[in-house]
This record gives structure tokens, C-alpha cells and sequence, in this order.
């Protein structure tokens, strides 16, 4: 016989010489090259057969065997005549050698042919190390035929429970399970077949005893062959690694609940990844229960409470319908939980159901057919903030001490992932709040439009942005539509929305057109970067610098006027909007968009439209064409889809707002989502009424009574006696400080409306009078009968209006 791999694996592979290997039974169990040179018979004729065959004479072989007489030990020598293959025979000289393979039981012999003195103490000094190699434990050896039958093995080639002490002739199949049996065979043909030596195969190798246990193996094989290359058999090492591997699949286990714990700042996503990595990989069944004021961004009570009630927030694996998600259970929060201590369950099929001594709690029978569980608390800081536990049912391995361990491991580094999480949605919350206190209401009703908005805040794991939305009203029954974004997300992003919006609501107050409103908004911006930046540049105690990154915002700003339908509006690096127009076209607006608010040194360009009545608005964030989805013309034109589907020309918007952002992932955004609205309205031709009156004083009675009709016709009559007034100062303002043609208008809305127009630009000032003076107290008449007053610049000139409230219907 000869090894393919090494010529030392088997003590006959290495000699010349004639000589056969002979068990306890006189068979011939292997036949060297030599031999079969000298006897021209062939190996596989020969073993398995009587060593008895080979003799002229097949009676003379007790006559061999009572040469050996004292001397046996040592082997004896003698001669005898063979048969030939050619059928002649041969007298030649023998020698046999006592082998006493412990392995076999009886005392195996070796017949060697025509050996010399010095070969034989070699075979026996081989036989020897062959003879330790196997009797050795560290490793399973095994010799295979070339049907896979095993021909010998060492007792220590599958060591558990199950196993045969006589493995001689057996299949793997005759004591291990059917599939790992053939998962093993399979390999081991492999290598039968091509002669490629098997490396580090690992395997699960289970006994027809033990179908729970079973170990892991690494199997090495190479194939055992003819000196003319025919196979003969396969040697393999079988090495138990089970330990190793249970080790190395502990470790992988902790790293990836390690890993899935850090992926998010929400406590639920958390608590759910967490689950989806225990389950089926370490239990059959996971779940996680957390205190009802974690939730919220709340602390559990650390003193002074036995028990805590916990509701389920996640669950994995199998026969998830009986561990379902918001059930409340009761916890020891005692000092057993408070010292982070588990709690193992086993035998869960032979224990009782209820109150006992013998009792299996309540919370290890909640998954039908388990029969072993374990639960570990969340503990950080002393704090219990809820439990984990598992469950192991059907031909799972029972749980033990060790998994116990791992688990109490996974639960505290969970305990500090949820804690972490805690905190954070608290200090979300907070921000949230204080966000949606700086927005304005979300649904609004002018003359000019009708407007709804809707704001829908980024995941918990990049936290609240500063998206703002705003309408505001203007004189003369036109109003202003604001959208912006701030940089950044966090508290600092939210105080700066305020800052901006606030900002933004004053200089819309003074009637300033929206690229230079956005120009005074962008120098505002400018001045808090130089403000923060020299604040953490000059003062050492003036704390780390603001996170998020630059100050910095986008922002459309727009004007609509009711009465002439115009609409003016002004990018500072913002999204365009969408016009929805009355035929059911969308389109979106041809504007110029300018840096965003903080850069500086560029100018903003104004854009006029004109609107049909009728038509809707559509201002938005980029938070709702860029999700990740694709480009942001791609999400422009999925946002035109979705305004016609939501058929905002014909539906209430605050209905349709909804609408156009269902299928959005709830909770799962990376940016803050803003929506706003607005169909705009026209003002009746007939309730406006405008005169041009020339620069001469004595006009002002004739316009006195031009207010008078109109109101008399609008049946206003209750505040003619008030607009009178206001007309009559407003008029002679104009003439004596302007001159030049006057233009006087009427406008009937939510509110009257009186605007004298002029061609001077200076704004009028109202002052306190002296008791002395004569004149000085228009404007302070105007203010006391005005809802409000003020003035705006004109292209001509300038526009001083007044409202007052119209009277109840």
C-alpha cells in the first residue's frame, strides 16, 4: 500500500519486500507491491481472504504457526511453499511478527516474505509509532476503504455519546445522522475520486443518540492508492473544534448585536434591530420590554420600586403571535435586577404552569413548546429600563449557564445603547416642540388665498431640522407665502428657523420687495456667523462652537396681490414652486435662484406671474424631492404627479396635503419634509373703487364725498363718519407734502382698505403734537380710527393705507 501525501502514514507503504498484514483471524488485510511481485497475485485478490490460501498445501498452516513455540514475542522464522500466481510453486523463506495492535483486540501478525533481520526492526519501529499515533487523543484518525467503510480508527475519532467502540467495517451512517453522514461521505468521494487532498472542511457531525448535541468538526483527507494510481481508500484527521467554535460564534454574536445596536438614535429601531440579530441565531424567540417612560425620553424610578411594569416593544423569531408587541407584564426591579443579574429557565415541558415551588415563571411560558428560556434586565446606571429575553424551542440545544452570560453581556451593552437613545429622543422632543411653537398655524383663510401646510420632521437618527413655513398678511388684502430651510439639524438649526422667521414677519412688515427683503435676511445671517464666529475666537469660556456645521438657509419668499393677480416672488438658493393652474397643468416656476442666506455679495432677481384665480401654490423643502430615490429633477416630477392625484384644484388643500405626502416612510426621513399650499382668490372688481385726484386742496372735500357714495353703496354707512376722516388727512397729506397727482382706493375684503397714493418717497412719520401747535395729529387720528396704518414704497413713489375692521354682517 502507498499514501498519496507521505510515506510514513502506513508502516508497510515504506519497503520492497514481500510481507502481508494478517488480523487476529489469519485474513490478510494488506498486501505489499513487493509481494505481489513475488507471487504474482494481485492485492485485491488477496486481502480479505485466509493467509492459509497462499500455502501448497492449505493444511500446513497450523504447521507455520507452531513454528513460533516460546519465541513468539519476538516473531520466529521458518520456511514454506507458496502457490504462484502462474499456478506453479514457490518454497521460500518467512519470518512473523507479533504486532499486539491494542486497537484490534486479539495479537495481529505480520507474514513477511524473504525479509532480512534489519527490515524487520524497522517495521516494528514503524509499527510502533503508528500503533501511538492512533492510540493518541487529540485528534480522530481514520482509514477508509474505497467503499468508505472504516478499516481503523483511533477511540477518540468522534468522542461524545452514540458512538461504537468497534468502528471496524462501519459506515458513518451507522451512527451519525443520515444527512451529516452524507454531507461527510460526499466529501470524502471527492477526494476518492480526484485525489485532491480535503482541507479544513467544517462540518456538524450528530449521533442517532444525541440528535440535540452533536460537534463541529474540521476533517482533513487524503486519498490512499495503488503504485499504478488506482484509489485504495481515503486517511482522514477528524479534529473536534466544537468549543472553538462556540467561542468564535459567541464573539460573532456580541459584535453584530454590538453593530445593530449603534445603527440608530430611535429607542424602538434600536430594540428592534437588536431582536431581528438574536433571533433565530441564538433563540428560537427574542423580545425586548422596555418602561413605558422610556418611550418618551423619561427616566424609570431607580429607588424604591419592587416592581416595574414593562410593555413588549419588539419581538423576533418564531411564534411572534404570542409575544405580541404593547402587552404590559411585571418585572423585579428589585436588587437582583438592579445588580444586573439573569435569570435561567430549563425543563420548561416538565415544570408546572402557575404558583410553585417547582413553578416555571410566567414570562418563560409565554411561547407554546419552549423548553428553556432566559431573561437578562436593561441595566445601566442602576437604572432598569426594561428586560430581554429568549426562548429555545422543538430540536433547538437547551440553553445554558454560558449563553446565559452572553446573554446578560448583549443586555448591558443594550441597556446603554437604549439609554443613549433615551436621552436623545428627549432632547428630540424638546426640539421638536420648540420648532413646531415657532410655526404659525397650519391651515390659514385670506381674501387673497387659502393655504395649508404641513411639516413632517426628520428621523430620530438625523434629528430635527429647520424647516419653516409662514403666510403673512399685507396691506391692501395681499399676503406673503415663505418657505426656508436651515442648515443643519439639532436645537442650533431650530433657534436659527426662529431668528430667520421672525426676522423675515418684521421686514415683511415694512412692505419691502422680496429680493430686497431676502438681501436685508442675508446680511441679518451674515451678521450672526460673525457674531458666533468671533464669540468662540476671542472669549475662552464662551463654550465649543455651535454644531451642525455653518450658519447658513435657504429661503423663497412671495407676494400675491389679490386685486391686480400678480404674484412676486425670490429664490435665496431655495427650490422653485409649483403653479397647479385651473386647466390642470402643472408647471414649475422660471425663477433665478440666488446663493442661500449667508453667503453674501450677490444680488437677488425678483420674478412676476400672473395666476389665475383658482390656481394652487405649491412651495415646498428639498426634503420632499430628495429622498434618496433618484435625482432631484426626478423628484420634482414625482411631486407634479402627486399634486394632480391629490386633485388639489377641486379638494380642500388641508384634505390634499396629505394626500400628496402618503407612501413618505413614516419616522424614516433624513430630512425634514415641508408642504405649503395655497390657492389664490381674486378681489371683486366691484369691491374696489379708485379715483385719481389732482394736487389741489380743494379736492379733498370733493373726495370726501366720492368715499361717502362708495360706502353708501357697499352698505358700509357705519364707517362713514371714520373713513371720512382718514380720507380727508390721508389726501391733504399727500397734496401738501407731495403734490403731483393723487391716487385714492378703495378696498372692500376681510377689511376696508383706503390707500393714497403720491409720487414722494418719504415716509410719513407720526409724531406727538405740542399742546401749542395747531397742526401735527393727522396721522395720530388716522392711528387711533385704523385697525392698522402704514406705508410702502411704489415703483412712483409711495402708498400710505389705513384698515379698519368691517362691521358684523
Amino acid at each position: 500500500m502507498r499514501a498519496t501525501e507521505s510515506n510514513q502514514d502506513y508502516p508497510f507503504a515504506v519497503t520492497n519486500t514481500a510481507a502481508a498484514l494478517l488480523d487476529a483471524a489469519g485474513t490478510i488485510v494488506a498486501w505489499t507491491p513487493a509481494a505481489e511481485a513475488l507471487l504474482e497475485r494481485r492485492s485485491a485478490d488477496v486481502c480479505g481472504r485466509p493467509a492459509r490460501e497462499l500455502l501448497a498445501d492449505a493444511g500446513s498452516w497450523q504447521a507455520v504457526l507452531a513454528q513460533g513455540g516460546q519465541g513468539e514475542q519476538e516473531g520466529w522464522e521458518g520456511r514454506a511453499t507458496l502457490r504462484h500466481g502462474s499456478g506453479r510453486e514457490l518454497e521460500i523463506g518467512f519470518r512473523v511478527i507479533p504486532l499486539n495492535d491494542g486497537a484490534r483486540g486479539d495479537a495481529a501478525r505480520c507474514l513477511v516474505l524473504g525479509a532480512p533481520l534489519e527490515l524487520v526492526a524497522q517495521w516494528r519501529q514503524d509499527h510502533a509509532f503508528t500503533h501511538e499515533l492512533f492510540l493518541q487523543g487529540r485528534v480522530g484518525l481514520a482509514v477508509f476503504d474505497a467503499e468508505l467503510r472504516l478499516q481503523r480508527t483511533n477511540t477518540h475519532l468522534l468522542p461524545y455519546t452514540g458512538v461504537p467502540v468497534d468502528l471496524n467495517g462501519r459506515r458513518l451512517a451507522d451512527f451519525l445522522w443520515a444527512e451529516d453522514a452524507r454531507i461527510i461521505d460526499d466529501r470524502l468521494r471527492e477526494v476518492l475520486h480526484s485525489g485532491v487532498p480535503l482541507i479544513g472542511f467544517n462540518t456538524i457531525a450528530r449521533t442517532l443518540d444525541d440528535p440535540r448535541g452533536g460537534r463541529v468538526v474540521t476533517i482533513q483527507a487524503f486519498r490512499l492508492q495503488e503504485p499504478d494510481g488506482r484509489p485504495m481508500g481515503v486517511a482522514a484527521v477528524f479534529t473536534d473544534v466544537t468549543e472553538h467554535e462556540r467561542a468564535r460564534g459567541r464573539l460573532d454574536l456580541l459584535y453584530r448585536a454590538t453593530g445593530a445596536l449603534g445603527g440608530s438614535l430611535s429607542v424602538l429601531r434600536t430594540v428592534e434591530d437588536l431582536v431581528e440579530v438574536l433571533a433565530p441565531t441564538f433563540g428560537d424567540c427574542a423580545a425586548v420590554d422596555l418602561a413605558e417612560t422610556v418611550l418618551t425620553g423619561g427616566e424609570p424610578p431607580a429607588e424604591g420600586h419592587l416592581t416595574l411594569p414593562l410593555i413588549r416593544m419588539a419581538v423576533a423569531g418564531a411564534e411572534t403571535d404570542a409575544l405580541r408587541t404593547g402587552t404590559v407584564r411585571l418585572t423585579a426591579a428589585g436588587p437582583g435586577a438592579r445588580e444586573c443579574r439573569g435569570e435561567l429557565v430549563t425543563g420548561l415541558g416538565t415544570r408546572p404552569a402557575g404558583p410553585g415551588d417547582n413553578a416555571a415563571p410566567e414570562w418563560a411560558t409565554t411561547v407554546p413548546g419552549a423548553h428553556s428560556a432566559m431573561t437578562a434586565p436593561l441595566c445601566a446606571r442602576g437604572i432598569v429600563f426594561g428586560g430581554l429575553t429568549l426562548w429555545r424551542r422543538g430540536d433547538s440545544a437547551p440553553l445554558e449557564e454560558d449563553d446565559l452570560a452572553l446573554l446578560e453581556e448583549i443586555a448591558a451593552r443594550a441597556a446603554v445603547a437604549v439609554d443613549n437613545a433615551r436621552r436623545y429622543t428627549k432632547e428630540r422632543r424638546t426640539a421638536l416642540g420648540l420648532q413646531r411653537s415657532l410655526l404659525p398655524p397650519a391651515t390659514s383663510d385670506t381674501p387673497a388665498l387659502e393655504s395649508a401646510s404641513l411639516y413632517l420632521p426628520a428621523d430620530a437618527d438625523s434629528g430635527v431640522g429647520g424647516d419653516w413655513f409662514d403666510v403673512i398678511p399685507l396691506s391692501s388684502a395681499r399676503v406673503a407665502l415663505v418657505v426656508g430651510d436651515v442648515a443643519g439639524h439639532g436645537l442650533h438649526a431650530t433657534a436659527m428657523m426662529g431668528r430667520l422667521r421672525s426676522a423675515v414677519r418684521a421686514m415683511a412688515d415694512l412692505e419691502l420687495e422680496p429680493e430686497e427683503l431676502l438681501a436685508h435676511v442675508d446680511d441679518m445671517v451674515l451678521q450672526v456667523v460673525a457674531e458666533v464666529e468671533g464669540d468662540h475666537s476671542d472669549d475662552g469660556d464662551a463654550g465649543p462652537p455651535l454644531p451642525g456645521g455653518p450658519v447658513g438657509a435657504t429661503c423663497l419668499y412671495a407676494v400675491y396681490d389679490p386685486v391686480t393677480r400678480n404674484c412676486v416672488m425670490a429664490s435665496a438658493g431655495h427650490p422653485p414652486p409649483a403653479v397647479v393652474g385651473p386647466d390642470g397643468t402643472v408647471e414649475y416656476v422660471d425663477l433665478s435662484p440666488g446663493p442661500p442666506l449667508g453667503v453674501g455679495g450677490w444680488p437677488f432677481e425678483p420674478v412676476e406671474r400672473e395666476l389665475p384665480p383658482g390656481s394652487v401654490l405649491a412651495l415646498y423643502t428639498d426634503g420632499l424631492i430628495e429622498r434618496g430615490e433618484g435625482d432631484v429633477d426626478q423628484g420634482m416630477r414625482d411631486l407634479a404627479d402627486r399634486l394632480l392625484r391629490a386633485d388639489v384644484l377641486d379638494r380642500p388643500l388641508r384634505q390634499a396635503r396629505h394626500d400628496i405626502v402618503e407612501g413618505l416612510p413614516p419616522g424614516r426621513l433624513r430630512d425634514d419634509v415641508t408642504l405649503l399650499l395655497a390657492r389664490t382668490r381674486v378681489v371683486d372688481v366691484g369691491s374696489i373703487a379708485t379715483w385719481q385726484l389732482d394736487a389741489d386742496p380743494a379736492i379733498v372735500g370733493e373726495a370726501r364725498h366720492l368715499v361717502l357714495d362708495q360706502l353708501s353703496a357697499w352698505d358700509l354707512d357705519e364707517l362713514a363718519f371714520s373713513t371720512e376722516l382718514i380720507v380727508s388727512e390721508l389726501v391733504t397729506n399727500a397734496i401738501r407734502h407731495a403734490g403731483g397727482p393723487v391716487r385714492l382706493r378703495l378696498i372692500r375684503a376681510d377689511t376696508l382698505t383706503c390707500e393714497v397714493s403720491d409720487s414722494s418717497n418719504t415716509q410719513p412719520r407720526m409724531r406727538r403734537a405740542r399742546s401749542s401747535e395747531e397742526g401735527g395729529r393727522g396721522l395720530y387720528i388716522v392711528a387711533q380710527l385704523s385697525h392698522r396704518w402704514g406705508s410702502r414704497y411704489t415703483m412712483g413713489g409711495k402708498t400710505v393705507w389705513s384698515e379698519q375692521n368691517l362691521p358684523p354682517a
